[in-house]
């Protein structure tokens, strides 16, 4: 055997030595998906209603929140709100399919109240998450 065809098999062995690594250190868990939420932080709340849901998140401060509709073959009317003690509400309101929001707002240590509709139907908190 000539010194290149040795070479290049010791390439393609530590090629294949490389990938086998890689794959090992990567793990069992390292190709599984995991569903997208469109809020940063944790899941503190779900408030369900008749015709949909409002899910809160909060993250350093900030509360995220969102609504879903339990209905997602059409477009519907759609809202939610959120305000922290002292501020003005930030809102997204329109015709959706599957949910309106999200609205975030920086609360730091101070209540919120956050109001969610779908086709007229839905929840208001009062101050929560003091």
């Amino acid at each position: 055997m000539n010194s290149g065809r040795i070479r290049s098999r010791l390439a393609a062995g530590a090629a294949a030595l490389a990938v086998a690594l890689l794959c090992a250190l990567a793990g069992p868990g390292a190709g599984t998906a995991q569903a997208a939420t469109p809020c940063p932080g944790h899941k503190v709340r779900t408030l369900t209603f008749a015709t949909g849901k409002v899910v809160l998140y909060k993250k350093r401060g900030f509360v995220c929140a969102v609504t879903y509709a339990k209905n997602t073959r059409a477009r519907k009317s759609m809202a939610i709100s959120v305000q922290a003690r002292g501020s003005r509400p930030v809102r997204d309101a329109g015709r959706y399919v599957r949910m309106a929001g999200p609205v975030k707002v920086h609360a730091g240590h101070r209540c919120v109240w956050v109001k969610g509709n779908v086709s007229g139907r839905g929840v208001s908190t009062g101050w929560t998450l003091c």
